[in-house]
């Protein structure tokens, strides 16, 4: 991926300075813009300021750890974002990924990897959008890709980001079948190691939100043995 096809910055918030230059010194030579931040309260600040592309964000910062600042930045924003941090239990992992994250590097790390992660993902959301045009619907269901908005019955649903994919990826093959495998690498495609009840959560409050009866659903329809699947056109 050629980084002169990125337009905006990559927020990188690293408390260790020496760190957060060795990042921004890799970034740069690939032709990236680089914004640092050294705590969590700055890194909110200059997000908000900056609107990055990409968020490579350390979890143990002063002021606002990184586990409240993707909390926060996902009540508004889809961005990518990355956590580096010194934790490598699975359980940590997970936690962040639910929480929204896009991928997890544990340190020490290679800067070089670090890049290539950085452009995988940018390389997956570019890939995406071009096909992300159409606005979705079902009945009352509407999905906008582009305004990135779910609606039901002209009322806007407030979806966490892992929730939006999962319904525009449902939405976007009404009848086609998906593993929870399938969905599982849809939003962790870093292959990080995610028990595949996260899928079950997921797609249970996402029914809450969507669904007039949760229990007997008219949209999301689990496929037994296999997964899930969004209900086809009723031809009407």
């Amino acid at each position: 991926m050629s980084s002169s096809a990125v337009r905006g910055p990559i927020l990188v918030v690293e408390d260790d300075k020496k760190t957060a230059s060795l990042v921004q010194l890799y970034l740069e030579r690939e032709g990236f813009e680089t914004v640092l931040a050294y705590d969590g309260g700055e890194a909110l600040e200059l997000a908000r300021r900056h609107n990055p592309i990409f968020i490579i964000l350390d979890l143990m910062l002063p002021v606002v750890d990184g586990w409240d600042v993707c909390r926060e930045l996902r009540k508004s924003s889809d961005v990518p974002i990355l956590m580096l941090t010194a934790r490598g239990e699975e359980v940590d992992r997970i936690s962040g990924l639910t929480l929204g994250a896009d991928d997890y590097v544990v340190k020490p790390f290679s800067p070089r990897e670090l890049v290539a992660r950085v452009k995988a993902v940018l390389r997956r959301g570019r890939l995406r959008s071009t096909s992300e045009k159409n606005i979705l619907s079902h009945g009352d269901l509407v999905l906008d890709p582009e305004k990135r908005t779910v609606s039901l019955q002209g009322r806007p649903l407030q979806l966490t980001p892992h929730e939006y994919k999962l319904l525009q990826a449902l939405m976007a093959s009404p009848g086609r079948v998906f593993t929870r495998d399938e969905l599982i690498n849809y939003l962790y495609p870093s292959g990080e190691a995610v028990i595949d009840r996260v899928i079950d959560v997921h797609i249970g409050k996402l029914r809450q939100k969507i669904e007039e009866d949760s229990s007997n659903p008219q949209y999301i329809q689990t496929v037994r043995g296999l997964g899930y699947q969004f209900a086809e056109s009723s031809g009407s």
